[in-house]
């Protein structure tokens, strides 16, 4: 564990040092204050209380920024060390590729917390400012929260991965941006065509809602939609929330980044120095 520790405090530090710490926190800031701008417009329509629908506009926020901001900071978490020839002394020390792997993730995390932290927390402050009765959305809040640090992890894993597999930090960046915009981007987009074209056969009522709940984006997305009150104000496939037992999107939310945890140490170790 302390090597794990100690390893986790240097990728922090190198973290801060490139400025990924802030350029994270500003991004979330910045973006979770629009939506909660935003998303006060639909409130007394439906019902409910501001910050309930400021995360649910938050809900679709996460689930194209905190992936992209786990890959862009894991893209080159092997492949960097590769090229700059750091990674035969990095091994030199008396710690396992599988403690590096979690040490970095341990580093990583720490960051996207942080960042999704004030993010939503600038939304929360600014929703009570102007609501008495946005507390009542608090644990919605506290819920989309950690279910983000858990897709943020996945996403982390899975750019380690990619990263051991291209070996090289230009080639991992690419099949990080393709990882992105498959799994968030055009996954969304195919499954609705499909629906259409099915015409209510046999790949909607019971491929459909399996393929939801096996992107952990769409899980994440499921699972915090299931249990708003503002879930109205989701659209597109968020309609499906309500159709879907909310377990299962836990179940593949949690299990999601241990799968790619498991990926990532198997190809880290088939990485030459």
């Amino acid at each position: 564990m302390s090597r794990i520790l100690a390893t986790a405090r240097t990728e922090f530090l190198i973290a801060l040092r490139n400025r990924w710490v802030t350029i994270a926190v500003v991004m979330m800031v910045i973006f979770s204050l629009v939506l909660a701008a935003a998303g006060s417009a639909p409130t007394g329509v439906l019902g409910a209380d501001r910050l309930s629908v400021t995360v649910a506009s938050l809900t679709s926020l996460a689930v194209y920024l905190v992936p992209l901001v786990a890959l862009l900071m894991s893209f080159d978490g092997i492949a960097g060390e590769v090229e700059r020839g750091t990674l035969p002394l990095v091994l030199t020390y008396p710690v396992s590729r599988t403690e590096l792997i979690l040490g970095k993730l341990g580093a990583h995390l720490g960051v996207l917390a942080l960042a999704v932290a004030a993010g939503y927390g600038s939304a929360a402050v600014a929703a009570v400012a102007t609501d008495t009765r946005a507390l009542a959305g608090l644990p919605a809040l506290w819920r989309l929260t950690w279910t983000s640090v858990l897709l943020g992890a996945a996403f982390l894993c899975l750019g380690y991965a990619l990263s051991g597999l291209a070996r090289r930090p230009a080639g991992a960046a690419g099949l990080a941006i393709g990882l992105w915009l498959g799994m968030i981007v055009l996954y969304d987009l195919g499954l609705p065509a499909a629906v259409v074209a099915d015409d209510g056969g046999w790949f909607t009522t019971d491929l459909f809602p399996r393929l939801l709940v096996a992107n952990p984006a769409d899980a994440f997305r499921l699972f915090n939609l299931a249990a708003s009150e503002a879930t109205a104000a989701a659209a597109g496939i968020g309609g499906a929330a309500g159709t879907i037992p909310p377990v299962q999107a836990l179940m593949s939310l949690m299990l999601w980044p241990l799968i790619a945890l498991i990926a990532s140490v198997l190809v880290f170790r088939k990485v030459t120095p």
